[in-house]
C-alpha cells in the first residue's frame, strides 16, 4: 500500500473505489455509459455530504423529489444528467458518472418487467454501464466495504448487532478518519460509538470546516460536550470566539491544535471548507510562525517559481541548471506542504524534475562512437527524457506550462542538441547497422513461441518506467536496446522488427517510406504484413483476443506514436495512461498463459514543449518531405545530412540535421538521427514468481447456449464464469460453475436473445480474482 493510500480517509477511499469502477480495456470494451451505485438499505446516505464536494460526477436518485442544485431528482432526470444533455449539472470531461440509488436493489433493475415504473429510466444503464460491486457481483454494504480484503479496507470489525448499529449511526465520523487510524485492531461497538463524542481533534475540525452544517447536524447534547472539550483541550469557545480565531490557532498549531493540523495534513480533502478559513485567518505580523500553514504563501512561491522559469530563457545551460539547483533548495520543501496533496504546488513539483534534468544534464553524453552513446544513454541518461516529460505531466494551466517549457528550453534543449549532433557526427563516418547488421536482429529473431507485442512509439524512457510497473508487479522485465531502422518512421521501422522481416525488401523509396514484398514485390500493406507473418509462422493476435498460449504470435497495443502527433507538446499528460493499458495488456496475455513476452518498437521520438527549430529544405530537392526525414529526388545534391534507406542502400535519404524539422509548428516529430529516436527498446517480460500458477484456457467450445471449457493442467478452487466485460463482475451471465478435477466446465446462458452476441469466458482462483480470460461469440 502506497503512503497516498494509507493516509486516504475512507471517504477518499471509496470515492477511488467507485472511480476505479469505471476503469475499462479500451481493447475490450466501449467506456461505460455510468457506474450504477445501488444501495437497497440506504446505508451509505450519511456519507454523502462528504463525498458529494469530492465527487462532481456523483448524482443521487430521490424518488419524485427534483433538486438539481443537490445533484438529485428522480430516475428520468438522472439519465439526462449522465447523457449530459442538460444545462446542468456538468460532468467533468473524462469522469463517468456515478449513479447513487438509495433505496435500490439492484435486482429490480435486472427484471425489466417487474421493475418499478419510477426506475424504468435507468434499466438500460445496466447495459450500457458498470455496477459497483464485491467481486462475488453483491452490492457494497457498508459493512462488507469496510471489512472486505478484496477491494475493500479490509477492518477487522465484530460482526454482533450492536456494533452493526454503532457503525451505521457513526458513518457520517466515520468518513473522515485517514483508514489507517483504524487498522491494526478489532473494532467494536464501543470504538463507532467513541467516534460520535470521543474525538475532539475530529469534531473540531468538522465544526470548522462548515460551522452551520455542523451546528445544524449535532444534537445539543452533542454540541454542549463540544464548546465543553474545546475550551478545556483548545482554550477555544466556539460560540464566543468563531471560526476566525479557531482557523488562526489551526494554522499557528501551538499546543492542542499540533495534533488537529497533522489531521488536517493526513487528508485534506475532506474539509474542503479549511483552506479559505485559512487564508482569511493568516495573521498580519510579518514573521508569522508555520509559513507553511497559509496558501498565500504557497501561491507566492508559485508565482515566484513561475517567474524564475520564465527568466531563464536566454541564459547558457550552465547558468540555468545552476539557477534549477538553487530554485530546489528554496521551494523544494513546498511539495511536503498540505498545499502540495491539494494540488495547489504543481510548479514545486515539476522544480523536482527539472532539478533533476540540471543535476543528470550537466555531464554531455561522451564516447568514442555511436555505440559508446548508446551505452551510457541505456545506462543513465534515458532519465534525463524522463525527468523532462514528468516535468511537464506535473502542470495543468497554460501559465504554468509556459513557465516550464521554458526551463526545459533553457536546461534540457542544449544537452537534446549536442547529443543529436555527436551522434549524427559518428553516422555520418560509420553508418548505423543495416539490414541483419550487429545490433539490428535482436528484435526479430526470437525462440519459437515467443509473442511480439508491438507498441508504436515506444520510447526508450518510457520502456523503462513501464518495466519498473512490471516489476513492482512480481513479473521479471529485462530492457535490451538496438538501431532503428532509418528513416525512423513506422513504415520503414516497423517491419524491421518483426519475424518477417526476412520476406521484406525495398524498390523506391516512394512517398511514405513504404518496403515491398520479397515474393511478389507489392507495397507493405497491413495486410500483407500479416499474412507474412503467418508465412514466417508467426499468428497475428487482434488487440480484443489473447491468443492460445502456444506458438508465436504478434499483436499490436498502446497509441503513444498517435497521440504524440495528435497532442504535440501535450503528450506528457498521458504517458502513464498509454504505460497503464500496455500493462493491462500484458497482464491480459500473461493470463492467457504465456510464459513470454517480447515488447517491440518502430521508433522514439523527440519532443521538446516550445517547438523544434525548422531548417530549410526546398520542396524541388525532395520527392516526399516529413517533419525530420525525406526522400531525395533523382541525384539532387541536399545541404542536409543523408543516409542509405534501411530497406533499399541505393536510395538516398535526407535527414534533419542535430533536433530541428523542415518544416515548423512540430514538437513531437520523428524520422531523423538522435539517441531520442533511433535507439529502441526490447523488453523481455516473463510471469515472474507466478508463472507456475498460470492458467491455461486450452478449448471453449458451444453445443447450443451452453458453453464447455477445457483448462490445461487445472488447480483447486478454479471456477468459470462468462461475462459481457471482462474485468466487471456485474456483467455475468448467468452463475459462475466450478472446474471440475479433469479441468472442465459447463455455463449454460438461459437468455437466447443474447445468441451471437459476444462474451468472455473468464477463470476465477479461490479468491474470486480472474486468472485468465478468452473472447467466445455465445453459440459459437
Amino acid at each position: 500500500m502506497g503512503a497516498a493510500e494509507a493516509a486516504a480517509s475512507v471517504v477518499e477511499r471509496l470515492k477511488a473505489s467507485l472511480e476505479a469502477a469505471a476503469d475499462y480495456n479500451p481493447g475490450d470494451a466501449a467506456a461505460p455509459a455510468a457506474v450504477l451505485w445501488a444501495d437497497s438499505g440506504a446505508q451509505w446516505r450519511p456519507i454523502l455530504p462528504r463525498l458529494l464536494p469530492l465527487m462532481p460526477q456523483l448524482l443521487v436518485y430521490d424518488g419524485e423529489r427534483y433538486a438539481p442544485e443537490e445533484r438529485a431528482g428522480p430516475a428520468v432526470w438522472l439519465r439526462c444528467a449522465a447523457a449530459g444533455v442538460l444545462d446542468g449539472p456538468a460532468i467533468p470531461e473524462g469522469t463517468t458518472p456515478v449513479l447513487y440509488l438509495p433505496g435500490v436493489d439492484r435486482r429490480d433493475l435486472s427484471a425489466a418487467g417487474e421493475c418499478p415504473q419510477a426506475l424504468k429510466p435507468l434499466v438500460e444503464l445496466q447495459y450500457r454501464g458498470v455496477c459497483w460491486t464485491q467481486k462475488n457481483g453483491r452490492d457494497w454494504t457498508v459493512e462488507a466495504f469496510l471489512t472486505s480484503r478484496d477491494g475493500g479496507l479490509g477492518l477487522d470489525i465484530a460482526r454482533d448487532a450492536a456494533t452493526r448499529r454503532s457503525m451505521l449511526r457513526a458513518l457520517a465520523e466515520l468518513a473522515q478518519t485517514p483508514a489507517a487510524r483504524l487498522r491494526g485492531r478489532r473494532l467494536d461497538g464501543e470504538d463507532f460509538d467513541r467516534l460520535l463524542s470521543g474525538d475532539p481533534v475530529r469534531d473540531a475540525l468538522i465544526w470548522l470546516n462548515d460551522p452551520p452544517a455542523a451546528e445544524a447536524q449535532w444534537s445539543s447534547a452533542r454540541w454542549s460536550a463540544f464548546v465543553s472539550r474545546c475550551e478545556a483541550e483548545y482554550a477555544f469557545h466556539p460560540e464566543k470566539d468563531g471560526a476566525g480565531i479557531a482557523a488562526e490557532l489551526l494554522g499557528r498549531r501551538e499546543g492542542s491544535w499540533a495534533a488537529a493540523w497533522e489531521r488536517f495534513a493526513e487528508a485534506p480533502r475532506s474539509y474542503p471548507g479549511l483552506p479559505e478559513k485559512l487564508r482569511r485567518a493568516k495573521p498580519r505580523d510579518l514573521f508569522a510562525e508555520q509559513s507553511s500553514s497559509w496558501p498565500q504563501n504557497n501561491e507566492r512561491g508559485e508565482e515566484a517559481l513561475r517567474q524564475a522559469f520564465l527568466e531563464l530563457a536566454g541564459k547558457t545551460p550552465q547558468a540555468a541548471r545552476k539557477r534549477l539547483a538553487a530554485l530546489e533548495k528554496e521551494h523544494g520543501e513546498r511539495r511536503g506542504w498540505v498545499w502540495a496533496k491539494l494540488e495547489r504546488a504543481p510548479l514545486a513539483g515539476a522544480l523536482e524534475h527539472l532539478a533533476e534534468i540540471a543535476a543528470l544534464a550537466a555531464n554531455e553524453l561522451g564516447g568514442a562512437s555511436a555505440d559508446d552513446m548508446a551505452k551510457l544513454y541505456a545506462e543513465r541518461a534515458w532519465r534525463v527524457d524522463a525527468a523532462a516529460l514528468a516535468g511537464m505531466a506535473a502542470v495543468r494551466s497554460a501559465a504554468d506550462a509556459k513557465a516550464v517549457s521554458a526551463a526545459l528550453d533553457a536546461a534540457y534543449r542544449p544537452w537534446l542538441e549536442t547529443a543529436a549532433l555527436r551522434l549524427q557526427g559518428f553516422v555520418q563516418e560509420t553508418p548505423l547497422p543495416g539490414r541483419g547488421g550487429e545490433g539490428r536482429a535482436a528484435a526479430g529473431s526470437a525462440p519459437p513461441g515467443v509473442m511480439f507485442l508491438f507498441a508504436d512509439g515506444l520510447r526508450f524512457d518510457v520502456a523503462q518506467r513501464l518495466a519498473e510497473r512490471l516489476r513492482e508487479r512480481g513479473r521479471t522485465a529485462s530492457v535490451a536496446h538496438r538501431w532503428a531502422a532509418l528513416p525512423t518512421v513506422t513504415a520503414t521501422a516497423k517491419p524491421a522488427v518483426s519475424p518477417a522481416a526476412e520476406r521484406i525488401e525495398g524498390g523506391a523509396v516512394g512517398e511514405d517510406f513504404r518496403p515491398l514484398t520479397a515474393d511478389e514485390r507489392q507495397p507493405l500493406t497491413p495486410d500483407r504484413f500479416r499474412k507474412l507473418l503467418a508465412a514466417a509462422g508467426c499468428a497475428y493476435v487482434r488487440k480484443d483476443e489473447t491468443g492460445g498460449p502456444n506458438g508465436s504470435a504478434w499483436t499490436e497495443h498502446g497509441e503513444l506514436d498517435k497521440l504524440g502527433h495528435q497532442r504535440q507538446e501535450k503528450l506528457a499528460s498521458h504517458i502513464d495512461e498509454q504505460i497503464g493499458l500496455l500493462l493491462e495488456r500484458i497482464e491480459a496475455l500473461l493470463g492467457a498463459g504465456r510464459r513470454a513476452i517480447r515488447v517491440v518498437t518502430d521508433h522514439g521520438w523527440l519532443w521538446l514543449p516550445g517547438g523544434l527549430p525548422k531548417v530549410e529544405l526546398p520542396q524541388y530537392l525532395t520527392e516526399t518531405r516529413w517533419a525530420r526525414c525525406a526522400s531525395v529526388k533523382g541525384a539532387s545534391t541536399v545541404g542536409a545530412p543523408t543516409a542509405a534507406w534501411h530497406w533499399n542502400a541505393g536510395e538516398t535519404v535526407a535527414l534533419a540535421p542535430d533536433i530541428s524539422c523542415f518544416e515548423k509548428g512540430y514538437a513531437y516529430a520523428h524520422g531523423g538521427v538522435s539517441l531520442q529516436e533511433c535507439l529502441i527498446p526490447v523488453i523481455e517480460v516473463g510471469a515472474g514468481a507466478s508463472a507456475e500458477e498460470a492458467v491455461v484456457i486450452a478449448d471453449v467450445s458451444w453445443v447450443g447456449l451452453r458453453c464447455r471449457v477445457k483448462l490445461d493442467a487445472p488447480r483447486p478452487g478454479l471456477s468459470a464464469a462468462l461475462r459481457r466485460r471482462a474485468a466487471d463482475a456485474g456483467s455475468g451471465i448467468g452463475a459462475a460453475q466450478p472446474v471440475n478435477e479433469e479441468g472442465r466446465a459447463s455455463l449454460l446462458v438461459a437468455d437466447d436473445e443474447l445468441e451471437g452476441s459476444g462474451a468472455f469466458v473468464v477463470i476465477l482462483d479461490a479468491q474470486g480474482n480472474a486468472a485468465a480470460r478468452q473472447a467466445t461469440t455465445i453459440g459459437g
